[in-house]
């Protein structure tokens, strides 16, 4: 189906307004130093708070 009426420049801007990407937040882990994302597990550590650590071990029996 083909709209009626062309789509005036604004309303085009207007909608595609919430169309930009945003930038991936990161911060840096207390424990090791390297880079993750906030309120979550560091992936190289396992730093989650403190007094909280997950297991990273890698070996499934």
């Amino acid at each position: 189906m083909v709209p009626c009426q062309r789509q005036t420049r604004t309303q085009g801007r207007m909608r595609r307004a919430h169309d930009a990407l945003t930038p991936v937040h990161s911060v840096r882990c207390p424990s090791c130093g390297a880079a993750k994302f906030p309120h979550a597990a560091c992936r190289e550590c396992g730093y989650v708070r403190p007094g909280l650590k997950l297991d990273l071990s890698k070996d499934k029996d």
